[in-house]
């Protein structure tokens, strides 16, 4: 089967298409940079990339062969005040693409929207899925509430809370109710639906056998981690001050926080259907789904995660749009060793930063990391993908990565921290040396004066981390 995939870098879609694959299906993957098609795919013969902007889709066409489509676009942390159009926008676009196809069925992954107050990407995504029906195909959307898996957002939120907090004060929609869902169980319900004429023209509420709220799935979290952990609610924290919370205490940004918030506030309980029976899907409980997302987390093996969304970030834009590092107009700390081992220092300079640290001074880095996130920034939270593996679009503490090449053996990072201009990071290794350029293009008066203010800061910094990057 031919089937097209959107959202392909992002957190559901990477998972899907691995499954798609084992399936030995035909697959053509949107992609709005080139630049981020994923190395586990990039060479395989049965998949194909295409180019896509779905806000600006004029000169771009579906191949006309494809049997089905999913439409897995979200954006839940974007820091556009008008997301709503934006994702209208998106879907009209998908849909004029996709009707002059073969498409038979288009499947949507949304969220579930039964209460009478929805939050406003509850309403966004109940707007799009109207939006995509369309007499060209049948369309089948799966309504979702919270998905837990290892490097989800509502999974690593949770586990930042239980296990930074031993006692909690907590805001009070911790007693709103929900129906969490496994991520292994939503990729079966995406899977198993296509071309499933039962399920055309059709919304299915889904979701895991239990009934629990916020403060239960924390307490249940905390038991399979083995913690104690102890919670109570307060009425007085305004949607703000509970925004202000998750960001400080989890790995999640700003925009995304509040976001949850708003859609915290809202029970999401599913309808009943005959789905679990159709697709001989029958989803796990709570407990099970975190304790089997811990196992591929100690394993390595963690897909995807929503830290790779560039909405994480600040950084929004296409990856070539920044990878050439400007020459001019910049201030610079450019250092060169001799390399005793070119394989040691390269696989060094790979595992740079999350848990694994920067090395030298890395407590200078993590005050960085702290101030960045005073001022609204992303900080140290979001670590590293993988401990050893990087590939362009990873994030990698407050950098993103641009560039990730071990056969030409260069390293480039855009920093994401909240800067008065723009910062690049490089790691080269050429004819036995290694180079390392620190790269800052100021904006205005107070991007010059941030620079010389730290500027004492990289002679200790840098330094010390080539010479270790080079033993």
């Amino acid at each position: 089967m031919k089937i097209l995939v959107t959202g392909t870098t992002g957190y559901i879609g990477k998972r899907l298409i691995v499954k798609l694959l084992e399936s030995n299906h035909q697959l053509v993957c949107c992609v709005r940079d080139l630049d981020r098609i994923p190395d586990e795919f990039e060479n395989n013969p049965n998949v194909t990339f295409i180019k896509v902007d779905f806000l600006n889709a004029e000169d771009t066409s579906f191949p006309k062969d494809i049997d089905a489509a999913y439409y897995l676009i979200h954006s839940m942390a974007t820091s556009s005040e008008n997301f709503e159009n934006l994702e209208l926008t998106c879907a009209k676009n998908f849909k004029k693409l996709v009707e002059p196809t073969n498409c038979k069925q288009v499947v949507y992954l949304s969220g579930i929207v039964n209460d009478n107050s929805l939050s406003k990407h509850l309403q966004s995504r109940y707007q799009v899925e109207q939006e995509l029906r369309s007499e060209a195909y049948a369309l089948t959307t799966f309504r979702a509430g919270i998905i837990v898996g290892s490097g989800s957002a509502s999974f690593e939120i949770i586990r930042d809370i239980v296990e930074k907090l031993p006692v909690m004060v907590t805001p009070k929609w911790l007693k709103t109710k929900t129906q969490p869902l496994a991520v292994r169980d939503v990729l079966a319900f995406l899977e198993n639906t296509l071309l499933v004429e039962k399920t055309y023209n059709q919304s299915f509420d889904v979701c895991g056998p239990e009934i629990l709220t916020y403060k239960e799935m924390l307490l249940q979290f905390a038991e399979v981690r083995g913690l104690k952990r102890y919670i109570y609610t307060l009425p007085v924290l305004t949607p703000k001050l509970s925004s202000y919370w998750l960001y400080f205490v989890t790995s999640t940004s700003f925009n995304l926080a509040k976001a949850l918030v708003d859609s915290m506030k809202v029970e999401v309980i599913a309808k009943p259907s005959n789905i679990n029976e159709l697709l001989n899907v029958h989803p796990m409980p709570y407990k099970e789904a975190v304790a089997l997302a811990f196992q591929k987390i100690e394993q390595n093996e963690v897909i995807s995660s929503w830290k790779d969304a560039m909405s994480s970030g600040v950084f929004q834009d296409q990856l070539a749009k920044h990878i050439q590092i400007p020459q001019y107009g910049c201030f610079k700390d450019e250092r060169v060793r001799e390399v005793r081992n070119e394989k040691d220092t390269l696989n060094k300079i790979w595992s740079i930063g999350g848990e694994n640290g920067w090395y030298k001074f890395n407590f200078l880095w993590k005050v960085r990391g702290y101030i960045d996130k005073l001022f609204g920034g992303v900080g140290l939270r979001r670590g590293r993908r993988h401990p050893t593996e990087l590939e362009p679009g990873d994030p990698l503490d407050f950098w993103r990565v641009l560039l990730a090449d071990k056969k030409s053996k260069r390293l480039i990072l855009l920093a994401e921290m909240k800067l008065p201009g723009e910062a690049w990071l490089e790691f080269k290794i050429e004819e036995g040396k290694l180079y390392q350029r620190a790269i800052f293009r100021p904006k205005g008066i107070w991007g010059r004066m941030y620079w010389y203010a730290v500027l004492p800061f990289h002679g200790i910094i840098f330094k010390q981390l080539i010479n270790f990057l080079s033993k």
